[in-house]
């Protein structure tokens, strides 16, 4: 688009161009220059436990199959056949040794590799052909995990995901690490919304100040200790590494009392006192925060609350982790899952999943307040009129660009990055100007593959262009097959 450097500018001071939010050529880029490249999540280890276990996930347009092989190892796998380009699995989950084409019968094992097609000698002349030898479903050009999140790249020289995450690690430990044995999933719903991906994802990252006035009703039915959706303010923001969120600020106490709070019980909070760093544990213990909403970019987000479960004055914390998974410039699929420590007693993950489902997901009480005003952003930033308008998106900013309220130390906060306290739109800016510099560049094309064609070597013998998958074991490690 011809001004989009005027646009990319006006983003990083905070200015944004309201259009940005449902525009086919801003969609585009994205497309082109962000998710071309970018890590994104597409599964939990706890979706695929067993051998020949499988999801169907997907980035943009394009569809994986993420399975666990024969020998436990993870891949990620284009769900398109070698043939005529048919979607190998149609199911979006189960359990299969093999993956059968159902246009021409080719078939695939669960790794990826091809292990028949039809008629081989007939139709193909056998192997002079068509060489199946080594030849597989095409892998993700990058796959690597972090406390069971299964990611996915398609850029061939996507950095290390752990390079990636940067600080950011240190607060999805919180969400996806309670103890040895980490989290389990359940999920996840999924549904569509006539809305822009990043305002998801923008609201999860830092925005508070939406609380007291899109919540309040959900709040002044008691729903939760804090009498008033303005306590917000009492908590802060953080930026660290390639994702933000945001904390309440919890009342006077120890670590054990803060958590007791926030309701967790006294096995669970063992376990976290063995699992998380010094560092971690003095954000709540020392310091007084406990993480609630985050976003990871580009598009996937958490949640932790603690609402009052049951006819009861106590509260059960949960935790949701979701994906904003772009189908056009407005109209976004959320995929929502329910996560619980895998340690946690049987009664505690019921009662979990059931503040979870009464919150979020897509029935929850937030979920529809918040997408009321999603869909109506989306619709307005279609219009004429949207094009000529600059959104305010400076908050916590003098005009000379300094904060109005300086940072947290780092005696008043343990935690990495930056964090203030009080409203501030700090994390939609980080987020957004992360955006912009992703589409400020031009992508580099790969070549397309050739599957299964002879090649002739120097002496005249004939060898196979064959391709390598990469695979994840269960431990992490990556192998080539």
């Amino acid at each position: 688009m011809s001004d989009l450097a005027h646009t990319l500018d006006a983003v990083r001071r905070g200015m944004i161009p309201a259009n940005i939010y449902n525009d086919s050529e801003i969609f585009s880029l994205e497309t082109e220059r962000l998710f071309s490249r970018t890590w994104t999540f597409v599964a939990h280890e706890s979706e695929i436990p067993q051998v020949g276990d499988y999801v169907v996930r997907r980035v943009l347009q394009d569809s994986f199959i993420v399975s666990r092989d024969q020998s436990g190892g993870i891949n990620a796998m284009f769900n398109m056949c070698l043939h005529r380009g048919m979607q190998v699995c149609r199911a979006e989950q189960g359990n299969a040794s093999h993956f059968r084409c159902p246009y021409h019968g080719w078939s695939y094992r669960n790794d990826g590799r091809i292990v028949g097609l039809p008629f081989h000698k007939e139709a193909y002349g056998g192997e002079e052909g068509f060489n199946k030898k080594g030849q597989r479903l095409v892998p993700a050009p990058a796959l690597d995990t972090y406390n069971g999140l299964i990611f996915i790249s398609l850029d061939d020289n996507a950095p290390p995901l752990r390079e990636f995450l940067g600080d950011f690690a240190f607060y999805l430990d919180y969400y996806t690490k309670q103890s040895p044995s980490g989290i389990e999933l359940r999920g996840p719903q999924k549904w569509r919304i006539n809305a822009n991906w990043k305002i998801g994802a923008e609201n999860f990252a830092g925005d508070m100040y939406h609380t007291p006035q899109t919540h309040t009703s959900v709040v002044e039915i008691g729903l939760f200790r804090e009498p008033k959706a303005e306590k917000r303010k009492d908590g802060n923001t953080y930026w660290a590494g390639r994702g933000g969120g945001t904390t309440y600020k919890l009342p006077p106490g120890d670590l054990e009392e803060r958590l007791r709070y926030v309701g967790y019980p006294d096995e669970m909070i063992e376990r976290m006192k063995q699992t998380w760093s010094a560092e971690q544990l003095d954000v709540i213990g020392r310091d007084g925060f406990m993480i609630s909403a985050a976003s990871l970019f580009p598009n996937m987000s958490f949640v932790h609350n603690w609402p009052r479960v049951e006819d009861s004055d106590d509260v059960l914390p949960f935790i949701s982790l979701r994906q904003w998974v772009p189908i056009s410039e407005n109209e976004t699929e959320v995929l929502s899952w329910f996560a619980v420590d895998a340690e946690a007693p049987q009664r505690f993950k019921d009662l979990s999943y059931k503040a979870y489902l009464m919150c979020f997901g897509s029935s929850g009480m937030f979920e529809q307040d918040d997408v009321e005003n999603w869909v109506s952003l989306t619709t307005t930033a279609g219009g004429t009129m949207a094009s000529r308008l600059l959104l305010n998106s400076r908050m916590g900013m003098h005009t000379d660009d300094s904060p109005v309220v300086a940072p947290l130390t780092s005696e008043e906060f343990a935690g990495p990055g930056v964090a203030h306290v009080g409203y501030g739109e700090y994390n939609q800016r980080h987020l957004l100007r992360e955006w912009a510099d992703h589409l400020e560049r031009e992508p580099e094309r790969p070549a397309p593959t050739e599957m299964g064609l002879a090649k002739t070597t120097a002496n005249g013998s004939s060898a196979a262009a064959a391709t390598n998958g990469a695979a994840v074991t269960a431990t992490g490690t990556e192998t080539l097959r």
